[in-house]
C-alpha cells in the first residue's frame, strides 16, 4: 500500500519527541509537509524524519487545498488547537490534535461538528489509551477483579517546575489554564477510560496561584519550555484539587506544577470492595487484595510498548478505514467537561451541578 501523506502542524517538542518519529517509523506513512511560524524549526524537523520532498511551509492554510495530504497532526499551542483542527476538516483532512483537545468544551464541541459534518476523523492526543499497563488496569476493571469501584484519586504533583513561567504554558488566553489542563487532563482522561466514563453528577473543585505570580523570585529546580520570560504573564493555577461525583465511583484528585514539598507524586489509586490498584503514572502498577484470608500483594509487571506510536498507528489505519476508535473526539467530550466544571467551581466558590 503506498504511504498516506501526513502534515504535522506545530514542530516543536512533542512533535519532535512523537509525532515525528512515529510517522517516520511507520510504513504506511510519509511526513510530506511540516509547518511552523519560524521556519528553521520546520527545516529541522523534516531533516530529521522526512525526505527531499517534504515540503516547508510557514502558514498552514497554504497545504488545506492540496488534496494529496490526508492526515495533519496538530502540535500547536492550546488556544491555536480548535480553529486549526476545524480548518484542517473542513478541507476534508483526518486530525489528530494535541491534548486538551481545545481550551474549553464549547471549543471542543466545535471540533466535533467539522469532524462530524465532513466525515473526518478526529481523534485527541490520550495517549494513555495506548499504555499497556493501563489497558491491563481496564481490563481487569471491566472484568470486575476489582468488585464495586467506590473511590478513584489521582495526584500529578511536582516540586517547582512550572513549565516556561511568563510564556504561553502560564497566559490563560493561550493555554487555558494551568496544570489541571496541562497535566490533569491526562489523568481524568485515562480515569474515565479505565472505567467507561460513567454519568457526572457534581463536581467541586479549588485552584491556586500563588508561588508563581512573583515571578522574578521565583525559585525553581527545572523548568521544561524555558527559560522564564520575566516581562509575560503568569495568570493560570499551579495548584488545583476537585471531587468529582459520578453515577459510579468517586474522583478526587490534587495536582501541582509547584508546591513547597520537595516530592513528585504521579500515581491513580483504584479503590474497589474486592481489591485495589496502584498505578504509577507511565509505569506498571500493583494489584492488592485477598485471598484464603491473607492480604495479597501482586507486582505486575509487562513489556510497556511505545503509546505514541501506537497512537500514530491506530490514526492512520481508523483515517483509513472511517471507523471511530477510543481516542476520537466523542470518547473525550466528558473530559472536557468535568475540567470546565472544575474551573467554573473555583471561580464561583462553589459545587457545579451536571444536568
Amino acid at each position: 500500500m503506498k504511504p498516506v501523506n501526513v502534515a504535522i502542524i506545530g514542530c516543536g517538542t512533542i512533535a519532535n519527541s512523537a509525532h515525528g518519529p512515529s510517522y517516520a517509523k511507520n510504513p504506511k506513512a510519509r511526513l510530506a509537509c511540516c509547518v511552523d511560524i519560524i521556519p528553521e524549526r520546520a527545516q529541522a524537523l523534516a531533516q530529521k524524519f522526512g525526505d527531499a520532498e517534504t515540503v516547508i511551509l510557514t502558514d498552514y492554510h497554504d497545504l488545506l487545498q492540496d488534496d494529496s495530504i490526508e492526515l495533519v497532526s496538530v502540535c500547536v499551542p492550546n488556544y491555536l488547537h480548535a480553529p486549526i483542527s476545524i480548518d484542517c476538516l473542513n478541507a476534508g483532512k483526518h486530525v489528530l490534535c494535541e491534548k486538551p483537545a481545545a481550551m474549553n468544551y464549547a471549543e471542543v464541541l466545535a471540533m466535533k461538528d467539522a469532524a462530524d459534518t465532513h466525515q473526518r476523523m478526529l481523534n485527541i492526543g490520550v495517549v494513555n489509551r495506548f499504555n499497556t499497563a493501563v489497558n491491563q488496569v481496564r481490563d481487569l476493571i471491566q472484568a470486575g477483579e476489582l468488585g464495586e469501584l467506590y473511590q478513584i484519586y489521582c495526584s500529578f504533583r511536582a516540586y517547582r517546575s512550572i513549565p516556561g513561567l511568563g510564556g504561553q504554558f502560564t497566559t490563560k488566553t493561550k493555554a487555558g489554564g494551568g496544570v489541571l489542563i496541562d497535566w490533569g487532563v491526562h489523568f481524568l482522561d485515562l480515569i474515565l477510560y479505565c472505567i467507561n466514563a460513567p454519568v457526572v453528577k457534581t463536581v467541586s473543585g479549588v485552584t491556586h496561584s500563588k508561588l508563581g505570580k512573583d515571578m522574578k523570585n521565583y525559585v525553581y529546580t527545572s523548568m521544561w519550555a524555558g527559560p522564564p520570560d520575566y516581562s509575560g504573564t503568569y495568570d493560570v493555577e499551579e495548584f488545583v484539587t476537585g471531587l468529582v461525583r459520578t453515577a459510579g465511583p468517586t474522583l478526587t484528585l490534587n495536582g501541582a506544577w509547584a508546591q513547597n514539598l520537595n516530592e513528585s507524586a504521579m500515581f491513580v489509586e483504584f479503590l474497589g470492595e474486592k481489591a485495589g490498584i496502584k498505578l504509577q503514572y507511565g509505569g506498571k502498577f500493583t494489584l492488592y487484595g485477598t485471598k484464603n484470608g491473607m492480604l495479597t500483594e501482586t507486582t505486575c509487571d509487562m513489556t510497556l510498548a511505545d503509546m505514541f506510536y501506537a497512537e500514530i498507528d491506530a490514526f492512520i489505519d481508523c483515517a483509513a478505514i472511517g471507523r471511530k476508535i477510543r481516542a476520537n473526539v466523542d470518547e473525550i467530550l466528558v473530559t472536557a467537561q468535568i475540567m470546565d466544571g472544575l474551573y467554573q467551581s473555583a471561580a464561583a466558590g462553589k459545587e457545579v451541578a451536571f444536568t
